[in-house]
């Protein structure tokens, strides 16, 4: 029986709704890439996507994410460059692409002479390649090093020593500031370990990382990681408003429980008359009793149940100078000052510059992580550190990204 001519104008495909409509990212879809039979369609999409085809510049660009993407899966993925990783070969026929719109065909099965796994290959480099696109295309990584500067100037402030020993959170000379173990700063991501997160998380967009810029604050004492969080808001360094909700996340102290425990003390404490230091030990003692039981952390799979912390996403708002309007205006001068002939000073002073930001503001995300020391050493042996974490991250971006070709092969991991 043959099929109705029509019944193609209302075909489905299902993968690609099940993206836009079911929360599912595209990385995990049966089919990267679909619905693409020749270069035309290459071109539309890549049109689509943002990218002009026609532009040799941006195509040599787009080559250069590829090649980029192939040593990313050979250091990372596979055994030549990982121990850990899977015992493949990038085919010889990926290596023979010349141009980007081949690998677009041979992901769909549309070019000619390619095998089935051919095809599997050639999605896995397209899924690293569009990381490696939100990567690159991340505005907000232009002004990093004025963010960094912001963001930590706020916490410099107000973290000192006493002599050459003893580390402080608050003003200096003040009897109210907080003993530290340790005040720590995360330098920036390296780029691949920006690209490794971004393939092991269903958004896959580079502006979702929240951790780019990251404060750690060892306290000695677990109440004293409870004071911190009070200095910061008080003294806002911390502003609750811009806080990312959904990105807090609390194992070190039950808060409920603790509530009523700190509630008694106080009570004590004024009935008793207790001294500073007694009501201190004291409050140190109950929070003992009061971790909180702690479930697989939705936001990150790869924090383990013994991880003690409190960690939070703060926005700051960062104010940065455009420095082109300084020097435009510096060359407008030299311009005015020019003779009315001089063609070059006529097109500086007529060039319309209303549209160009003289500040750029945007808030930008940062995350805060306030932990004792002695959860702090917990944290930093055996399966709950961050050399663990940072394995377990390349294995589920492995078997993220290779996952057709790893059930196609029959591999087991």
């Amino acid at each position: 029986m043959s099929r109705p001519d029509y019944l193609t104008k209302y075909l489905f495909d299902w993968e690609l709704l099940d993206v836009v409509l079911g929360g599912q990212s595209s990385l995990d879809s049966k089919f990267f890439i679909s619905q693409i039979f020749n270069e035309n369609q290459v071109s539309d999409f890549l049109k689509g996507y943002g990218l002009d085809p026609g532009d040799p510049i941006g195509r040599a660009e787009l080559f250069g994410n590829f090649q980029e993407a192939l040593q990313f899966i050979k250091r990372y993925f596979l055994k030549e460059g990982n121990p850990d990783g899977l015992d493949l070969k990038i085919p010889s026929s990926i290596f023979m692409i010349t141009d980007i719109g081949d690998l677009f065909l041979m992901a769909t099965g549309n070019l000619i002479e390619c095998s089935d796994e051919d095809t599997l290959w050639a999605e896995i480099i397209l899924k690293v390649m569009h990381t490696i696109l939100h990567v690159d295309k991340d505005l907000r990584s232009n002004y990093f090093s004025v963010t960094q500067t912001q963001i930590l100037d706020r916490y410099y402030k107000f973290i000192h020593r006493d002599g050459d020993k003893n580390l402080y959170l608050g003003a200096k000379g003040s009897d109210e500031a907080i003993p530290l173990i340790d005040f720590e700063t995360k330098s920036k991501k390296s780029r691949e370990s920006v690209i490794i997160k971004l393939l092991h998380k269903a958004e896959n967009v580079a502006e979702e990382l929240f951790d780019r810029i990251g404060i750690r604050l060892i306290t000695n004492s677990r109440f004293d990681t409870l004071r911190v969080i009070k200095f910061l808001i008080e003294n806002h360094i911390v502003i609750p408003h811009n806080l990312k909700p959904s990105r807090s996340s609390n194992t070190l102290i039950n808060l409920e429980v603790f509530k009523e425990k700190h509630n008694d003390l106080i009570k004590m404490s004024l009935r008793n008359n207790l001294k500073e230091k007694r009501f201190l030990q004291a409050m140190e003692r109950e929070l003992i009793d009061c971790f909180p039981q702690v479930e697989e952390n939705e936001e990150n799979k790869h924090s383990l149940s013994s991880y003690r912390s409190i960690q939070f996403t703060c926005r700051q708002l960062i104010k940065y100078k455009n420095p082109f309007l300084q020097d435009f205006n510096d060359v407008r001068r030299v311009a005015k000052a020019e003779n009315d002939e001089n063609q070059l000073a006529k097109k500086v002073l007529a060039l319309d510059v209303s549209l160009i930001s003289r500040d750029i503001r945007f808030f930008y995300p940062y995350e805060i992580q306030i932990v004792d020391q002695e959860a702090h050493a917990i944290n930093t042996k055996g399966e709950a550190s961050h050399g663990e974490y940072k394995k377990a991250q390349v294995r589920s971006a492995m078997r993220r990204v290779f996952g057709t070709l790893i059930s196609y092969k029959g591999i087991e991991l």
